[in-house]
């Protein structure tokens, strides 16, 4: 394992495995000369699992109401919303994550995971309690913006934690675990939202704002920042982006974007209003689907990380989900009953390559550029996401759920052919030791 490999793998790695503490090292604390607050080399190995946790809950929470809008839908219409106007509800926190997401990023390389986790989800969560009080479309839409923007502190904060505290021969495991918290989020949202939701959005706001909050305080006791390399980053690594590798992952994940939030969006919509279905019982259906969809992540990790190879197994899953996509556009064109177990596969399946993506970019770009590369990632991935409620809502009132769901299939078939299986094994990968890597 080169130098640079061992920085990347994060505390306690090595050739034989964890290395042993400094003698008179207390565990979990730093040794003298150490950075405040950030894990040392010799930390216990368990210190990693609770940083994962408590990083997958903050990640949730952020998730919930980022992501779990949609089942705010039936509450948004019963105000007297259209479909679109709800739909441009719920594309609002996903909007405002646009704003930010490279700037967290470049402010957790700069000043550490922890801080980061902590400001932007304890913003977000007041910025949603006072949108309880929020009167009209316009203003509640600004306010799930902000929340949006502040929210977006977790995906690079929470990813760079990864590849500092995980080596390269579970990192795909471990990424897995953390990208659990999108489909586990939304599944929080499916059974919470609508049961709240009779009560009024502001109660619904309410919960999601003390969900961040509340995640907020965990961070600041149980995450820990991993250890960083000395020395300015500019004088670490030069620019991972000289090569097209990080750009057709941002593509290919960009692109397999639409498929996740059309079914997240408007599986609930569609078990309502296409097959009679009550709102509380299909968030319910959706939260075992999405509890699914968290499993399948971890499946693809746990997979990426046997074969050595990221790409491979995402461009399998990527196929695999405009297939089942074909086949929900089919059932919902004959409103066949069949639509309703096609639709819980594709919940599963258009969630499963998240994971992969995430790692291969933390991977490629290695510790002195993952939070501005993941940054960059997800405001690609998110600008998809925003964009996809309101235009999916105008196809599916004009054509119907057949013709919106066929159109869907489309950008999957379009990431395969973006995911760079061939250039994975001649790139060099800053976060990965080369036993790990493909032959």
């Amino acid at each position: 394992m080169s130098q640079e490999d061992r920085r990347a793998a994060g505390p306690g790695t090595g050739p034989g495995g964890p290395r042993a503490a400094p003698p008179g090292a207390v565990p979990g604390e730093a040794p003298p000369g150490a950075v405040p607050g950030e894990a040392p080399p010799g930390a216990g190995a368990g210190r990693r699992w609770v940083v994962l946790i408590a990083g997958m809950i903050a990640m949730t929470a952020g998730c919930t109401f980022q992501y779990g809008l949609a089942y705010l839908i039936p509450a948004f219409r019963h105000e007297g919303l259209s479909l679109e106007q709800a739909g441009i509800l719920v594309a609002c926190p996903t909007a405002g994550l646009l704003l930010t997401l490279v700037a967290w990023g470049a402010a957790a390389d700069k000043w550490g995971e922890r801080l980061v986790l902590c400001a932007g989800l304890a913003g977000a969560g007041l910025v949603l309690l006072a949108g309880t009080a929020a009167d009209g479309v316009v203003a509640l839409g600004a306010c799930l913006a902000l929340a949006g923007a502040a929210g977006a502190s977790v995906y690079a904060a929470s990813g760079r934690l990864i590849l500092g505290w995980f080596g390269a021969h579970e990192r795909g495991l471990a990424m897995g675990i953390r990208q659990s918290a999108q489909p586990l989020g939304v599944a929080v949202a499916a059974l919470a939202l609508p049961t709240i939701g009779e009560h009024g959005r502001s109660a619904a706001l309410a919960f999601l704002g003390t969900f961040c909050v509340a995640a907020a305080a965990l961070v600041l006791v149980a995450v820990r920042d991993p250890a960083r390399p000395a020395g300015p980053p500019q004088q670490r690594a030069g620019s991972p982006y000289r090569t097209p590798v990080l750009w057709r992952i941002h593509s290919a994940s960009a692109l397999l974007v639409v498929p996740q939030f059309a079914v997240a969006t408007f599986a609930l919509v569609f078990l309502v209003d296409q097959h009679g279905w009550a709102a509380p019982a299909a968030g319910r259906l959706l939260a075992i689907a999405q509890v699914c969809g968290a499993a399948g992540r971890l499946g693809a990790g746990y997979w990426s990380d046997r074969a050595g190879s990221r790409m491979r197994p995402m461009r399998i899953l990527a196929l695999a989900t405009a297939l089942v996509l074909l086949a929900l556009a089919a059932a919902a064109a004959t409103r066949s009953p069949l639509a309703v177990a096609v639709l819980l596969v594709a919940a599963v399946a258009s969630v499963s390559t998240n994971g992969l993506a995430f790692t291969a970019v933390a991977e490629h770009a290695g510790s002195s550029w993952a939070g501005r590369a993941l940054g960059i990632q997800n405001t690609g991935q998110n600008a998809f996401a925003a964009a996809t409620p309101p235009v999916l809502a105008a196809l599916i009132g004009g054509a119907g759920y057949g013709v919106a769901f066929g159109a869907v299939a489309l950008f999957p078939l379009a990431a395969a052919a973006f995911v760079p299986v061939s250039a994975e094994h001649r790139a060099p990968r800053a976060g990965i030791a080369p036993s790990a890597r493909s032959t």
